[in-house]
C-alpha cells in the first residue's frame, strides 16, 4: 500500500478522520471554530498553523483526550464517543507533547511495561522497535538518550499496537537537522506500510517533503485543506510591469491597486484574463510595455500570507 489517498469503488476519497462543526471554546474563548477535517487514509496529513492555533487543542479532541464544546469526531466511519472510545483507540496510536519514557528506566523496559500493559506479542514489540531503528539502544537507560532518541521511542510505544492511524503533534521540536530529516523519513516509511500519520507543526518546511495532505489552521479556523498543489494554485502571485514610464503606468493602473517598485511597477493579485485588460489599456494609453511577469511565489510565501506571517 502507498502513502496516497486511497479511493473507494465509486472513486471518492475515503476518509479515515473526519470531523463537523468541531468547536472547543474555554470560557469565552475560542480555540477550536467549526473545524470540518478530511483525512484522506493512507496518507501524511501535515497539519499546520502559528503557534496558538489551536493544533494540538483538535488533536486532543481527535483522541478524546479533550471533549469538544460542539460538534463531532469520527474515525473509520465511527462517531468518536464514550461508548465507542476505547475500540476506536486500539487502533490509534499518539505522540502528543513530550515522549510518554520513563527516564530512569531502560529502553526496553519502556517497551516491556507497555507490552505487558496493552497485552502485546514480543513479535510487535520488536517490529515497533525496528521500524523507529532503536534495537541497538534498548539497553540504555532513557535519561541518556538525545532528544531525537526519546522522540523515536515514543513513536515506538505507539506502534506497538500495531495501530491503522498516528496521531503526532510536533514530533520535530528541538531536533537537529539531522533529527528532522530523520523524521521525515520515518514518516515517508509508515505512510507507505498503510499506516495514517497526521502530524502537526508550525513550520511548513519541516513536512512540505513529507505530507501528501495539507490542513492549515489559523486563530483555530481551517484556512486551507488540499494538496500541496491546490495550495499554490489558490494564490495569485503579483504581475511586475518591465516600463521605462513607471509613474504614468501606476496612474493607468491605480484602480488595481499598482505602485512603483523599483524601475517597474507591481500589480497585486490580477488573474490572467485582468492582466491581459492592463496590458492591452497601456498600449492603448501609448506606453510602452517592455515585460510583463508573474513574480515568483514559494510555498512558504502561501503559508504566510494564509496565517498573518506566523510559523516561519
Amino acid at each position: 500500500m502507498t502513502g496516497r489517498p486511497r479511493a473507494d469503488d465509486r472513486g471518492a476519497v475515503s476518509h479515515i478522520i473526519t470531523t463537523h462543526c468541531l468547536s472547543k471554546t474555554y470560557g469565552d474563548r475560542t480555540v477550536v471554530s467549526d473545524l470540518d477535517l478530511r483525512v484522506p487514509e493512507g496518507c501524511v496529513y501535515g497539519f499546520l498553523g502559528p503557534n496558538g492555533s489551536g493544533k494540538s487543542t483538535t488533536m486532543k479532541m481527535l483522541l478524546s483526550l479533550v471533549r469538544p464544546s460542539t460538534g463531532e469526531v469520527r474515525v473509520m466511519g465511527r462517531r468518536m464517543q464514550r461508548s465507542t472510545r476505547r475500540d476506536l483507540l486500539r487502533d490509534i496510536g499518539s505522540l502528543i507533547e513530550a515522549p510518554p519514557a520513563y527516564t530512569h528506566l531502560t529502553g526496553g523496559e519502556n517497551m516491556r511495561l507497555v507490552q505487558r500493559l496493552l497485552g502485546l506479542s514480543d513479535g510487535q514489540v520488536l517490529r515497533a522497535v525496528r521500524t523507529v531503528r532503536l534495537q541497538d539502544h534498548l539497553d540504555r537507560r532513557v535519561a541518556t538518550y538525545s532528544l531525537g532518541m526519546r522522540q523515536r521511542l515514543g513513536i515506538a510505544l505507539a506502534l506497538a499496537r500495531e495501530p491503522r492511524i498516528l496521531i503526532l503533534d510536533e514530533p520535530t521540536n528541538g531536533l537537529d537537522p539531522a533529527g528532522i530529516e530523520e523524521m521525515r523519513g520515518l514518516l515517508t516509511h509508515l505512510a507507505g506500510r498503510g499506516i495514517t500519520v497526521v502530524v502537526s507543526s508550525h513550520l511548513l518546511g519541516e513536512i512540505d517533503r513529507t505530507a501528501t495532505v495539507l490542513g492549515i489552521l489559523g486563530q483555530g479556523r481551517m484556512l486551507f485543506q488540499g494538496t500541496r498543489e491546490e495550495l499554490l494554485a489558490r494564490s495569485v502571485p503579483d504581475v511586475l510591469v518591465d516600463t521605462p514610464d513607471p509613474d504614468r503606468t501606476a496612474a493607468l493602473a491605480g484602480g488595481w491597486g499598482a505602485v512603483r517598485d523599483g524601475p517597474g511597477v507591481r500589480v497585486p493579485g490580477l488573474d490572467h484574463d485582468t492582466t491581459a485588460e492592463l496590458v492591452a489599456r497601456l498600449v492603448h494609453e501609448g506606453v510602452a510595455v517592455y515585460g510583463v511577469r508573474r513574480e515568483e511565489q514559494s510555498l512558504e510565501d502561501v503559508f504566510m500570507d494564509l496565517t498573518g506571517g506566523g510559523g516561519l
